[in-house]
């Protein structure tokens, strides 16, 4: 089974400021499930923003960066060939980065740089959540790996 991932998660780096969220429950899980397939994404990255970059955050519905530079674009592009990559993989789960602009799940910056969180996903958790796409982030690892064994073993 194709599951996305975020790069990041997966020790890539690639976060905004050239680091990693590399989570060490990954190995486990696909250890013991052979018949997952991991398929990385980084949209920023995919998207056309370099490492490192700015810090973005969304803001008006609008994705801006700490000195007030719209990125929407890169945004709604990387997540464009996320969901594509999605659907040629036939995707039906993905483990993104938590509260990220891209990846967010749920809880999301709430645009003042301040570290506030909001209500909201991120521009690719939304177009995944739009295909169908069941989405966890690494704060629910342990429901992840539970559901891809209820449902993919």
């Amino acid at each position: 089974m194709n599951v996305l991932v975020s790069k990041c998660l997966l020790g890539c780096k690639c976060r905004y400021d050239g680091d990693d969220n590399k989570i060490k429950e990954i190995n486990q899980i696909r250890k013991n499930n052979p018949s997952l397939n991991f398929i990385g994404i980084c949209p920023e990255v995919e998207g056309g923003m370099e490492i490192p970059r700015k810090p973005c955050e969304i803001k008006n519905k609008k994705v801006i960066n700490e000195d007030g530079v719209d990125k929407t674009l890169f945004f709604k592009k990387g997540a464009e060939i996320s969901k594509k990559k999605a659907l040629k993989n036939n995707v039906k789960v993905a483990l993104l980065k938590a509260k990220s602009s891209s990846c967010g799940k749920d809880y999301i910056y709430d645009g003042s740089f301040s570290k506030k969180l909001i209500k909201g996903d991120g521009i690719t958790c939304q177009a995944l959540k739009e295909c169908g796409i069941i989405i966890f982030n690494e704060k629910e690892i342990d429901e992840f790996s539970s559901y891809i064994i209820g449902n993919f073993s």
